[in-house]
């Protein structure tokens, strides 16, 4: 009877019944739970194409994000503004344009064609890159944040839930880990590749270096994936469109959902938080150029952040992690013991050091990424996937876009004074932000303690 009145929670949730053949690649777990038809299942070169291809949408995506955390110090300077002005105009319009129409986009991939609302999204925000390239006021600048972050709103959720549809349970967390492979190459791009692109011919061509490819990579999604059934590797088949308030109660009601979605957002508040403003600070503190601040972050987001990913994927993928509680032990002892550098790090007055202890921490932030993907959509069923993907989003960019900029533009012009913002200053600032790792990592515990009966509530999947 509990097991039943579980199983009932998930809106239109049905138990697929019937002799189930066996079906090469996949798990005995997700052979014998699924009954969709051979002709309806994605091939090895497909599912593995898809998940290439979302990961490049990825990295594209984090690349125009993070590109004006590379260009911020020139922007500001020629612009006439503050640190908290500044970082208000390269955060929070993309911010709150992304948040709020991330969640009705969620609501609209849940029930139409994933696919093209990922290249639709792509072209968009890509297009407003370019555009941020040919700003040369305060205004158009705005204009362009603002439609950058109206694009990306429709990109992750669908994205991942592309990627959940070829893979099943208990394959996504390395499935999602590899996904997440974006980040660190769209980190790389963001700050390297493009603070060599703006030393060398200024900070406008920057931005027309990553739009240009993201429109070409728009096209290329529209014309070679296809839409893959809803839910076609779940044990559970949820066939109904659920409303917006029934998926926002079913998300509710799953309280490993909302702790693993705080300790995501959270992560963001102080990773990416901290990330944000790390090139500004080495301008500051140690007299670097903007080429050579994007060359010492962009080295570990690509070496580092690759090398993590990498290993997440694979220790994701040993038998031992199928099992969720264990996945968020190993996320709250990674992201613990990682906080600690982050906070020397900026402490320390050697560049030598501050090196050192971005290479222990830096990495650290794309560990969390894929898993906390994972366990996200593995908490929700299948009509329910971006809106869970979407909500998640909006957490992690309401703490990293919105609050950890402008939170420590304001700080830094407050401990600064009279006398105006400078490396002392920030420094402070980004010491009050680092902490906040160890909050990450209550909520992680949190999440343990009901993890496995909630997946199963939601996709009917019961770690062996």
């Amino acid at each position: 009877m509990v097991e039943d009145s579980r199983r009932s929670a998930a809106p239109s949730a049905k138990r697929v019944s019937g002799p189930v053949p066996n079906i090469p690649g996949l798990p005995a777990s997700a052979s014998d739970a699924i009954a969709t038809p051979r002709s309806q299942l994605a091939t090895v070169f497909e599912r593995w194409y898809v998940l290439i291809v979302m990961c490049l949408v990825y990295a594209i995506n984090i690349a125009a994000r993070y590109v004006v955390t590379t260009v911020f110090e020139p922007i500001r300077l020629e612009l006439a503004l503050t640190d908290a002005g500044a970082a208000f105009l390269t955060g929070v319009p993309l911010a709150l344009f992304y948040v709020c129409f991330m969640i009705p986009i969620a609501w609209l991939a849940d029930r139409s064609n994933r696919r093209n609302i990922v290249a639709a999204a792509l072209i968009i925000w890509s297009g407003f890159t370019a555009f941020c390239g040919m700003a040369h006021s305060y205004w158009h600048l705005l204009m362009g944040r603002v439609g950058v972050g109206f694009g990306e709103a429709g990109a992750t959720p669908p994205s991942a839930s592309l990627v959940s549809d070829c893979f099943p349970a208990e394959r996504r967390p390395m499935a999602l880990s590899i996904f997440a492979l974006g980040a660190p190459i769209g980190a790389w791009i963001g700050s390297d590749l493009a603070g060599r692109v703006a030393q060398a011919h200024g900070w406008r061509a920057a931005f027309f270096a990553l739009g240009i490819p993201g429109l070409l990579l728009g096209v290329l999604v529209f014309l070679t994936i296809r839409e893959p059934k809803r839910g076609r590797l779940d044990a559970v088949d949820a066939e109904d469109k659920p409303s917006f308030v029934q998926s926002l109660g079913f998300l509710w009601r799953q309280k490993a959902a909302f702790h693993v979605i705080m300790a995501s957002g959270v992560c963001c508040l102080w990773g990416w938080g901290l990330v944000w403003w790390t090139p500004t600070y080495l301008l500051r503190a140690y007299g670097l150029n903007v080429a050579q601040a994007g060359e010492v972050t962009g080295s570990i987001h690509l070496v580092g952040g690759i090398i993590a990913t990498a290993a997440t994927a694979w220790f994701m993928g040993r038998a031992s992690m199928r099992d969720p509680r264990r996945i968020l032990r190993t996320l709250a002892w990674v992201i613990g013991l990682a906080t600690i550098p982050s906070l020397f790090a900026y402490w320390t007055q050697s560049l030598a050091v501050a090196k050192l202890m971005f290479w222990l921490y830096i990495p650290a932030i794309y560990f969390f990424i894929g898993p906390c993907m994972a366990l996200v959509l593995n908490l929700a069923p299948s009509n329910m996937r971006s809106m869970f993907t979407a909500v998640s989003g909006l957490v992690g960019n309401i703490f990293n876009l919105i609050v950890a900029p402008q939170v420590v533009g304001l700080l830094s012009d407050w401990f600064a004074g009279a006398r105006g913002s400078d490396a002392a200053s920030l420094r402070l600032a980004l010491l009050v932000l680092a902490p906040t790792g160890f909050w990450a990592t209550w909520h992680f515990i949190l999440a343990e303690r009901t993890v496995a009966a909630d997946q199963e509530r939601a996709v009917g999947y019961v770690p062996a």
